[in-house]
């Protein structure tokens, strides 16, 4: 870090940084002891791996607050590989469960423990930070009243749905203080972690048995095969696809891009990479965010070795997202920000339609999912409550799915996040889609002035990401699709803020050698 700020504003001079290596190398082993010890600690004593995990989280914000953003995005992706490794000796798929949430534990600690410094006001903040940060609790209130009113109706969707819901706002919030008052240099970090996940998506890629005997796999997805075949899911998803997976890689085999539209290319069934985070939405949004950003600070040949990693996750979303954010930045050079702005919103919009009409005729899911999340708000606009409805919901395994291919709709929302909001939330639902909205804008803003592409990564991907919500529940819920993107457009935000403040306070221009939005 290089300076910080009292609550009346003044600015605090700080140690000068250590050098980068020291830094990286701190904040590795930290998130490591942070997401590595809790499966640990879990199986000895879950209080006491509940206890020490809230500890670390607030030591962190305290002792190391500008390592707090990069703990938060390496425990996403790293915890389920933990979890795997120690896999053999969790004795009950709910245990297993119970270790998997301990990466919302810690990044829900450190977003608390940033937010009260910022409401005592350790942390004094700029009047733009300060009306974000109203918005952004308005935001929470309401998604809380909504978890409120569908857990008195069933406690453990709901509790998951806020969970999906308020974790990439935490995110965004812990990021957007951070940077406003700390120098918080994340770009070195965030290359070494792309480094780190494309060196574990080729080696999952070329040696899947090997990969799978490392991590222990076949132990871990067994559980996941037990908790599959008691819930149903196994059974939905059998009637849907006419597929029954004999062995663990049956599982993992899926038609290119996983669309009925692609068929008559003759493209074959294909091993999809799950990443060390065990899913391969998540980690191709993950890999597709990473890539994007590698190009952004200059990395253009690290960023095209990751991109067959993302065509083996075989996950639409995170395609479309890397090829609009790409079409934005050219446009950009090309007609400038603002026709840029306004085409791709078109061309957006017609995507959806297109979408929406070709997913009725060939009837699928996805859309299907919407058209019923559509048919819920009309019928109830004032919503029914968070895990009232969705893919969680008991309800989804009981969807004939013929039928609601006939229909073009179904009674419920699945699989579009869209559509389960505006069920679950009614207009409410507008809430969180309008703040994802106004940040996206912000940051594009930001972008339309400076030309970083880091930023306009961030004002683009959530836009896109919130786009890709009408067709996919983890666009919104999965904390590496969203989260991530909403995490860069507060370190963009913060970051922009905080060169502001100290250009104002000084009375000759902060000299920030090599600067970018994300440092």
């Amino acid at each position: 870090m290089s300076a910080g700020y009292s609550p009346q504003g003044q600015s605090v001079q700080a140690a000068p940084s250590p050098p980068a290596w020291r830094e990286l190398a701190v904040t590795f082993c930290i998130a490591i002891a942070t997401i590595g010890s809790a499966p640990v600690l879990h199986l000895a004593n879950p209080a006491l791996a509940i206890t020490v995990e809230v500890l670390i989280g607030i030591a962190i914000v305290v002792a190391v607050p500008t390592s707090a953003p990069a703990v938060a995005i390496f425990v996403l992706f790293f915890q389920n590989l933990f979890v795997s490794v120690l896999s053999p000796l969790v004795p009950l798929p709910s245990d297993l469960d119970f270790i998997k949430g301990y990466n919302f534990l810690v990044c829900s600690v450190m977003w608390l423990a940033t937010f009260a410094l910022y409401v005592l006001g350790r942390r004094g903040q700029s009047r733009e930070v300060n009306q974000i940060m109203r918005w952004g609790v308005f935001t929470l209130a309401v998604v809380s009243l909504y978890f409120a009113i569908g857990f008195v109706q069933d406690g453990q969707p709901a509790a998951v749905y806020l969970r999906n819901i308020v974790l990439p706002l935490f995110l965004f919030q812990l990021s957007l203080l951070t940077a406003a008052t700390f120098e918080v240099r994340i770009t070195p970090f965030l290359i070494a972690l792309a480094v780190i996940l494309m060196l574990c998506g080729y080696v999952e890629l070329v040696l899947r048995d090997v990969w799978l005997a490392v991590t222990n796999g076949h132990t871990f997805w067994g559980f996941d095969e037990l908790k599959a075949t008691h819930s149903g899911v196994w059974e939905v998803q059998m009637r849907q696809t006419g597929n029954v997976p004999v062995t663990l890689k049956d599982r993992f085999s899926f038609d290119f891009l996983n669309t009925p539209l692609l068929e008559g290319f003759g493209l074959s069934k294909m091993l999809r990479i799950n990443g060390p985070n065990m899913h391969p939405i998540s980690f191709a949004y993950g890999i597709g965010f990473l890539a994007l950003f590698l190009f952004s600070v200059g990395r253009p040949l690290l960023a095209l070795a990751a991109l067959p990693l993302l065509v083996f996750c075989s996950v639409k979303g995170a395609l479309i997202t890397v090829v609009f954010v790409a079409a934005g930045w050219i446009g950009t050079r090309l007609i400038g920000a603002v026709a840029t702005l306004l085409l791709g919103f078109a061309g957006m919009i017609a995507f959806a339609i297109l979408a929406i009409r070709l997913g009725l005729q060939i009837g699928d899911y996805h859309v299907i999912g919407l058209m019923g999340g559509l048919d819920g708000f009309v019928q109830r606009p004032y919503g029914r409550g968070l895990g009232i409805g969705g893919n969680l919901s008991e309800s989804y395994f009981s969807i004939d799915w013929s039928a609601a291919q006939a229909a073009g709709t179904i009674d419920g929302a699945v699989e579009s996040a869209i559509g389960v909001l505006l069920y679950q939330m009614g207009i409410a639902a507008f809430v969180p889609l309008a703040f994802y909205f106004a940040m996206a804008l912000k940051a594009w803003r930001l972008y339309a002035s400076s030309g970083y592409l880091t930023q306009g990564l961030a004002g683009f991907g959530v836009l896109v990401v919130v786009l890709n919500g009408l067709f996919q529940e983890e666009a919104l819920f999965a904390p590496l699709a969203l989260g991530l993107m909403l995490s860069l457009a507060g370190l963009v935000i913060g970051s922009h803020v905080r060169v502001q403040t100290v250009a104002n306070e000084d009375a000759e221009p902060v000299r920030l050698t090599g600067y970018q939005p994300v440092t």
